[in-house]
C-alpha cells in the first residue's frame, strides 16, 4: 500500500503548522550499483540525481542540511545530511464558495458552507472568510502534522531512482524497468537501519561492492561515516574530485620524470575520471620514428581512439611519451604499460599507412573524384558543392581582397579534397587541419594552406575565429552556402532540430562579419548564394534574411545593448554591413546622453507618425509656401552634404548630431503649418518634406523604436 506523502491530519484552526526543533538529525545513503555507465552520461546524472532528490524531498517535506553525489562508472551514490526524525509539518488553505453565497442574511452558515466543510472533514464553524482577488471566500485551513521519516524515505527514495533519466536507457531480464544499464544492487541506510524498497525485483539492503577485478566481493555498510574509507579499502574512489586530483597529480609527475608536460584536454580528462573507479597513471613510450607524421593526427589517435594523454616538450612539440590511466593496482604498472605501448604503436602504423598514401597524391588531383561523393542527395555531389563555395569566394574577393582572388579561388578549389583522403575518412575530425599539411607538402602558398583549415572556424569546440582575410572569405563562403543550399531544399532548422547546425553556421558568419568589419551587407552575400540554389522560391532570400534577424539580436544583447537600439537598427542589416550596424548602436548610445536627445528624438517620432507609408512624391521647392517650410527646407538643404560626409566617413554620432539641429525648426513647423492642408499638391510636398528628414534618420536607425529619456 502506498504511504501518502502527509499524515496525522489535524482540524483545529489554531495549530501553528510548525514542528518543535529536532532533538537529532540523521544522514542518508544510497547507492544504485550498476554495469558499466557511459562516461558521459556520469555527470549529468548526479546533476539530476541531486535536483530530483531535492525536488522529491520537498514534495514529502523531508527536511535536509546538505547533499553530496559521489559516482563511478559502477555506482550513482547520494549522501544526505541533516535530516530530521520527522517530516515538516504543513498548512493548507482551500478556498470554497464566496462569502454571499456561504452566510444567509443572519450570518449563519448556508448549505453551500456545510457542504464544502465537510468534503474538508473539518466543522462548518472553523471555515475562515479571507480575500482573494475581488471578493471575500470561505477558506478550510487544514494542518498536516508530520510523519516519521523513516516511513516516507522508502517510497521517496524509490521515486528518486525512477525519476533519473538518460540519453539513452535499457531495459534487461523480463522486468519493465528502464535505466542506463542494469541495476545490480541497491543501498539504502538511514544512519545504521536499511530503508527497505523494492523496484522490478530487486530489494534494496545495506550491501554495496568494491572494484569489479580487484574486489569483487560484496560488503555490508554498518556506518555511513565509513561509507568513503570502505570503497577506498576496496579499491574504489568514490569522490569524482578526489580521481581527478589523483589523475593529475600522477600525469604531472609521469610527464615531469621525461622532461615533458602532458597536453591538459579537460574533455579527455573528464571522460577518463569517469572511466575508472581507481586511477593509477601509467608512462609508456612509442619509437621515435612516428614523431615524423603531424602532430595533431598522433594526438587524435591517442587521445579519440585511446583515451591517452600525451607529452609534448617546452617548445610545444610532441616526445615519444604518453599517459594511459590504468584501472588496476601498482604492480600491474607493468602489463598495462606493455599493452598500451603495443595498441598505440599499431594504431600510429595504420595512421603512418594512411598518410603515406595520402601523400602520394596532391589535392589537386583530386578535385574531379569529388564528383564521385554525396555531399547530400538533394543538393548534389561535393564537387557542386565546391563549385558553389568557389564562386561566392570569388564574388568576396573582387569586393574585399581582389589582389589575392586567383590564390582565394585556388583555396576554394581545393577546400574539401581533403575529405576523400585515408586519414579523414579513418579520423573525420581532422577535416581541413589535414588538408592544410597536404597543401604544405604540395607547395601551395601559405594562406592557401591556412585557409583550407580555416574555412572550418569557429569550430563546435570553441570560438576561435578565422585568423587571416583568407580563411574568413572561405569560411564565410561555406557556411552561407550551407545555409541558404539547405533553406532552399527547406531542410531548415525547427524548434530543437537543427541536424546541419544552421544556426550554429549563422552565427559564426555574423561573428566573423563583426570581427572583421568587411563593408558587405547580408543581403548582398545571401542574393549572390541564392543563384547557385536550383527551383529556388521567390521567398528564399526573405525568409534567409529573418533567420540571421534573429541570430543578430540576441547576439547584441549579449554585448549588452538594450533592446530598444537593437530594434532600431535591425531594419538596416538587409543593406549595411553588420560592423556598422554595430557603429550605429555605439553612437545612438553615447547620443542618449545629450541634452538634445529627447527633444529630437519626439521631433522624429512626429515624422513618423504623419508621413503615410505609401511612396511619396519628389519634393517641390517651387510649391513651399509658409515661411516655417521654406525654413525647414533651407536648413535641411544646408546640413545635407556635412551630414552625407559624416555617414560616408561613418561618424554617426556626428551624423546624429547634424541631423538633431533641425529640432526646434521641425516643432516650429508643426506647430505653425497645417501638414494635411486641403490642396492635395501643397499637403504632398510638406508629406515629401518630412519624408526627406525620415529617410536621412533611417540611413542611421528607426528612431520611432527609441524611448526617450525620462
Amino acid at each position: 500500500m502506498s504511504t501518502t506523502p502527509f499524515s496525522s491530519v489535524s482540524h483545529s484552526a489554531e495549530h501553528s503548522g510548525q514542528n518543535a526543533a529536532p532533538m537529532f538529525t540523521s544522514s542518508l545513503l544510497l547507492e544504485i550499483g550498476t554495469e558499466e555507465i557511459p562516461a558521459r552520461f556520469i555527470p549529468p546524472a548526479l546533476i539530476m540525481l541531486k535536483s530530483n532528490t531535492e525536488s522529491i524531498f520537498e514534495e514529502y517535506s523531508i527536511g535536509f542540511s546538505g547533499m553530496n553525489a559521489y559516482a563511478t562508472p559502477r555506482r550513482l551514490a547520494l549522501l544526505v545530511k541533516g535530516i530530521p526524525p520527522m517530516q515538516k509539518d504543513r498548512v493548507k488553505e482551500v478556498y470554497g464558495p464566496a462569502k454571499k453565497a456561504a452566510f444567509d442574511e443572519h450570518g449563519a452558515p448556508t448549505r453551500a458552507a456545510a457542504g464544502f466543510a465537510q468534503s474538508q472533514g473539518i466543522d462548518v464553524n472553523d471555515l475562515v472568510v479571507k480575500k482573494k482577488e475581488k471578493g471575500e471566500y470561505v477558506v478550510a485551513v487544514i494542518h498536516y502534522k508530520g510523519a516519521p521519516v523513516m516511513d516516507l524515505l522508502h517510497e521517496a527514495l524509490k521515486k528518486v531512482i525512477l525519476s533519473l533519466n538518460f540519453p539513452k536507457s535499457m531495459r534487461w531480464g523480463n522486468g519493465d524497468l528502464r535505466f542506463v544499464r542494469p541495476i545490480h544492487w541497491i543501498m539504502a541506510l538511514l544512519d545504521g537501519t536499511t530503508i527497505i524498497f523494492e523496484i522490478d525485483g530487486l530489494r534494496s539492503g545495506n550491501i554495496t561492492k568494491g572494484h569489479r577485478f580487484l574486489s569483487p566481493g560484496s560488503f555490508i555498510v554498518k556506518e555511513i561515516p565509513s561509507y568513503i574509507n570502505l570503497l577506498e579499502n576496496n579499491y574504489v574512489i568514490a569522490d569524482i574530485e578526489e580521481r581527478k586530483r589523483k589523475i593529475a597529480k600522477g600525469i604531472e609527475n609521469l610527464a615531469v620524470s621525461v622532461a615533458g608536460k602532458a597536453l591538459r584536454d579537460e574533455e579527455l580528462f573528464n571522460t577518463v575520471t569517469n572511466l575508472v573507479e581507481y586511477p593509477v597513471p601509467v608512462l609508456c613510450e612509442f619509437p621515435p620514428e612516428y614523431l615524423r607524421l603531424p602532430k595533431e593526427l598522433l594526438i587524435t589517435v591517442m587521445k579519440d581512439h585511446q583515451k591517452y594523454f600525451a607529452i609534448e616538450n617546452d617548445h610545444g612539440n610532441l616526445k615519444n611519451y604518453f599517459v594511459v590511466i590504468s584501472n588496476t593496482k601498482d604492480e600491474n604498472k607493468e602489463t598495462i604499460r606493455k599493452g598500451a605501448e603495443r595498441v598505440i604503436k599499431a594504431r600510429f602504423e595504420d595512421a603512418r599507412f594512411y598518410y603515406e598514401e595520402d601523400i602520394k597524391r596532391t589535392l589537386h588531383s583530386r578535385i574531379q573524384d569529388l564528383k564521385r561523393v554525396t555531399f547530400h542527395d538533394k543538393l548534389g555531389s561535393l564537387y557542386d558543392k565546391t563549385r558553389r563555395v568557389v564562386t561566392l569566394a570569388s564574388f568576396l574577393s573582387e569586393i574585399l581582397l581582389p589582389h589575392v582572388k586567383q590564390s582565394i579561388e585556388r583555396a576554394a578549389w581545393l577546400c574539401k579534397t581533403d575529405l576523400i583522403t585515408g586519414v579523414v575518412r579513418e579520423f573525420p575530425e581532422l577535416q581541413g587541419l589535414m588538408g592544410k599539411y597536404y597543401a604544405v607538402h604540395d607547395g601551395e602558398e601559405h594562406e592557401v594552406a591556412e585557409a583550407i583549415v580555416q574555412q572550418y572556424f569557429p569550430s563546435h569546440s570553441g570560438d576561435r575565429l578565422p585568423e587571416n582575410d583568407m580563411g574568413a572569405l572561405l569560411s564565410l563562403s561555406d557556411k552561407i552556402d550551407n545555409i541558404v543550399s539547405f533553406f532552399g531544399v527547406d531542410l531548415v532548422p525547427t524548434g530543437s532540430e537543427d541536424p546541419f547546425a544552421l544556426r550554429r553556421q549563422a552565427l559564426a558568419v555574423i561573428a566573423i562579419l563583426m570581427e572583421k568589419g568587411y563593408p558587405v551587407a547580408l543581403r548582398e552575400l545571401i542574393a549572390k548564394a541564392e543563384e547557385n540554389v536550383l527551383n529556388k522560391r521567390t521567398s528564399l532570400l526573405d525568409e534567409v534574411l529573418r533567420f540571421f534577424a534573429q541570430r543578430i539580436e540576441p547576439l547584441f544583447s549579449l554585448q549588452h545593448y538594450d533592446s530598444d537600439t537593437i530594434q532600431s537598427v535591425l531594419p538596416l542589416m538587409e543593406s549595411v554591413p553588420i560592423a556598422e550596424m554595430k557603429e550605429r548602436m555605439n553612437a545612438l548610445k553615447r547620443f542618449t546622453a545629450d541634452d538634445g536627445y529627447t527633444p529630437f528624438l519626439l521631433a522624429m517620432k512626429r515624422i513618423h507618425n504623419i508621413v503615410p507609408k505609401a511612396d511619396v512624391p519628389a519634393l517641390k521647392p517651387e510649391v513651399l509656401s509658409e515661411e516655417q517650410e521654406k525654413s525647414l527646407y533651407s536648413e535641411l538643404h544646408n546640413m545635407k552634404p556635412a551630414f552625407n560626409a559624416s555617414l560616408k566617413n561613418k561618424e554617426y554620432y556626428d551624423a546624429i548630431k547634424r541631423l538633431s539641429t533641425l529640432t526646434e525648426t521641425i516643432n516650429s513647423f508643426f506647430d505653425k503649418v497645417l501638414v494635411m492642408d486641403k490642396r492635395e499638391e501643397v499637403k504632398l510636398n510638406r508629406f515629401a518634406l518630412l519624408h526627406e528628414i525620415g529617410k536621412m534618420g533611417s540611413l542611421i536607425a528607426d528612431f520611432s523604436k527609441l524611448k526617450e529619456n525620462r
